[in-house]
């Protein structure tokens, strides 16, 4: 109890924070963790308890509700782990306590937490695995962060052991200096907006968001969890609608923009803007006499509903990069990213977005933020975290992959206790991972270090990883759970089999067994030198040996079905809604490896050729037609030409005016399909695909047609369109066809 009032008394001091790790049986942590935050002066009302137990009398949480915490600041999280240690929730929690503030962590005994088994092993234990199959390297290494770092106090209570006080007597600091209000000249936001900065860094940088209020105004702010970022574009977002903009706001998920709203609430209620509220509680839309803020979940918002004035992205990094392309369209727009903290879940921001960044006609502003808001910089509780769940893991700097050739690299299989000892290839794998896809989170460690169906395979140059792969095994399952997939049920760590079962009623899809290719990264620095193509020849030669099929699931992309289909990939699905976080249909596709293996391809390849058209003219009539395109060009099947005489004469008249399309339009389907999936059809230019696709696949109107694909008219489009079926008939046309042209010649 002494302890528990010298780490508050510290944290109070120095504004930072400590971690208070109470290790035992269930009962006595909880015993112990009431009596000493009572020895404490943390009222219950500023206390989440994080667990399955109400043993304190404050805000409790379930695990899988600790998303709630981002946004929150607490003075105390209490988390209990006895039932669950789930890395999300850890990274979650943290974040929320606020400088002079405690995070208290009840746990088994640490000697023997690595060992034992929770809920969250449970969900890692996918079918046919069970839970005594997975390690507990994250959590040993999580021991080991515990007893290594600064400001951590750890007590084994049963025994009464402090095994470290986490006290670190810190020296002195010298005050920093806060926030100033730009001098009146060139300014535009109220100086009321400049008085709610808490840093000079919020300052400064809302400063910075004043280009916003002028046309083709770019900002891009970056920062660290906690240091104010959303604060400073609610700050910006509220002075915008003061003076009559209409601001949309968007996030992956409205609980990460709802301190943007209570800045701008803040800034107007200052000003005494009159406002309107549409939810007191949760407001999605604040409204001026002239202006506004409101928000709309990303995949809508990217088609700027109501032309804002200036649209804010926050948390960019966790959407993807082609729908952040999207955002580029608006007036205005300003962009925050974490960068090392829970939220961040990927740098494809930093890497590839920032590069398309320097592409576009805009002039573009780059913001980084340093300093602290809720507790002091250097925060030994963030250095500790951030190990921890590796929130910093980056790719091998530069200079030490960008000689990495085909010939210079080699095939490593990458064990999960090799990764657990080697620290750096940790730390280079998963930051590769990181970097190259935005839905990268600190579950993926623990599922990484400690899944039993997951392996780490890479290509390493000079000791360091240039190119990795993540993959999961999947299928061989028992007849009882195939029937239960089949009728509804839902199997963990499935993704294929369970697609394929209960989406396209194939019970048998869970027989054979499979690696899907959960991520595959190359550094950007060896990219375009076939090193991705490598890794997955390297992983096919070793899978061969025991698989039957490599699979992929991914959102579909252009770029992304002709990667894989270069490297044997097969679509076999399309699904026919957009994923909501990232605004893409995935694609599925297979790659055989075995006569069974074989068998289960072709008979989906058979039933996609054989849906895929019927999709396309209802649930995919907005799909890219460049998706559409890569994804038919990629399928391996020859669509059978079932046309009657007549419509083969409909057809040859069409070059010459004499027929149709809207006359008999399926006929216009089937041979423009043959031609988009067949390998030996005609080589057309990709607007004359286009074409066949958004006019005769989608069935989009003429004059939508004439203006996506850029026709100087209606009539040149449809005179396009006929010329393009005839260099079709051309190739597959029969005798009944030929007599027809001869005709017109």
């Amino acid at each position: 109890m002494e302890l528990a009032a010298a780490l508050r008394a510290e944290a109070l001091d120095c504004n930072e924070r400590r971690v208070l790790v109470l290790a035992g049986e269930p009962e006595t942590t909880r015993e112990r963790a009431r009596k000493m935050l009572t020895a404490t002066d943390i009222p219950l009302a500023s206390t989440t308890l994080v667990g399955p137990e109400p043993f304190l009398n404050c805000e409790r949480l379930d695990s899988v509700h600790a998303s709630e915490l981002l946004g929150q600041t607490r003075t105390a999280v209490v988390y209990d782990t006895h039932e669950s240690l789930r890395p999300n929730v850890l990274g979650q929690l943290v974040g929320a306590v606020d400088g002079g503030g405690l995070v208290v962590l009840l746990a088994p005994p640490l000697s023997a937490w690595p060992t034992r088994r929770d809920d969250f092993d449970e969900a890692l234990a996918v079918p046919p695995f069970e839970t005594e199959d997975v390690t507990g390297h994250f959590r040993a290494r999580l021991v080991e962060t515990l007893s290594a770092h600064r400001g951590v106090a750890v007590i084994d209570v049963e025994s009464d052991t402090v095994t470290s006080t986490g006290l670190t007597d810190p020296a002195p600091r010298r005050p920093t200096p806060g926030p100033t209000v730009p001098d009146r000249q060139g300014r535009t936001f109220p100086v009321e907006a400049y008085e709610a900065c808490l840093t000079r860094d919020q300052a400064e940088t809302l400063g910075e968001l004043e280009r916003l209020a002028d046309p083709g105004g770019t900002v891009v702010v970056e920062a660290d969890r906690g240091r104010g970022k959303s604060s400073a574009v609610g700050l910006a977002a509220g002075s915008l609608a003061a003076s009559g903009r209409d601001v949309l706001v968007t996030a992956p998920q409205y609980g990460r923009a709802g301190e943007v709203f209570s800045r701008a609430r803040e800034v107007l209620g200052a000003l005494d803007e009159p406002t309107e509220v549409d939810d007191e509680t949760a407001p999605h839309r604040l409204s001026t006499e002239t202006g506004s803020v409101r928000y709309a979940l990303p995949t809508d918002a990217v088609e700027l509903p109501d032309s804002p004035d200036v649209v804010v992205v926050d948390e960019a990094a966790a959407l993807p990069v082609e729908l952040l392309e999207g955002f580029l369209d608006a007036a205005a727009v300003a962009f925050t990213t974490t960068i090392h903290g829970y939220e961040g879940a990927g740098r494809g921001f930093s890497v590839r977005f920032k590069d398309r960044l320097t592409e576009v006609d805009r002039t573009v502003r780059e913001v980084r933020m340093d300093e602290p808001i809720r507790y002091a910089a250097g925060d030994p509780v963030e250095v500790w975290a951030t190990r921890a769940l590796l929130l910093d893991a980056r790719p091998p700097v530069e200079p030490l992959v960008a000689d990495a050739q085909t010939e210079t690299v080699t095939y490593e299989r990458l064990s999960s206790e090799w990764l657990r000892s080697n620290e750096h290839l940790l730390r280079e794998a998963f930051g590769l991972l990181v970097v190259a896809h935005y839905r990268t989170e600190p579950d993926d460690l623990a599922r990484l270090l400690d899944g039993p169906n997951v392996s780490v395979r890479a290509l390493v140059h000079d000791g360091h990883v240039v190119s990795v792969a993540l993959l999961a095994r999947e299928g061989g399952l028992d007849a009882d759970r195939r029937a239960d997939m089949y009728e509804g049920a839902r199997v963990r760590g499935n993704m294929l089999p369970d697609i394929l079962t209960t989406q396209l009623r194939d019970e048998a899809a869970g027989i054979e067994t499979g690696w899907r290719v959960m991520r595959i990264a190359t550094h950007h620095a060896a990219r375009e030198r076939g090193l991705g193509s490598l890794l997955l020849e390297r992983i096919e030669a070793e899978a061969a040996e025991e698989y039957d099929y490599l699979g992929v699931g991914f959102g579909a992309t252009p770029e992304l079905v002709s990667f894989w289909a270069d490297n044997g990939y097969r679509p076999v699905h399309v699904s026919t809604t957009r994923n909501d976080r990232s605004g893409e249909h995935s694609a599925i596709m297979l790659r055989a490896l075995s006569g069974p293996g074989g068998a289960l391809q072709e008979r989906h390849t058979e039933w996609f050729l054989g849906r895929i058209r019927g999709t396309l003219v209802d649930p995919l009539a907005t799909l890219d037609p460049d998706i559409v395109r890569a994804v038919l060009a990629a399928a391996d099947g020859t669509p059978r030409l079932d046309l009657s005489e007549w419509q083969w004469r409909l057809l040859a008249g069409s070059p010459h005016g004499a027929g149709l399309f809207d006359t008999a339009p399926d006929a216009f389907r089937t041979l423009a399909f043959r031609a988009l999936v067949d390998d030996d059809g005609p080589t057309l230019e990709p607007r004359a695909e286009r074409l066949l696709v958004r006019k005769v696949l989608q069935a989009h109107d003429w004059d939508a047609v004439t203006e996506a694909l850029a026709f100087v008219s209606r009539r040149e489009c449809m005179r396009t369109l006929g010329d393009v079926t005839g260099r079709l008939l051309e190739v597959y046309g029969t005798d009944t066809v030929r007599a027809e042209r001869e005709r017109f010649q």
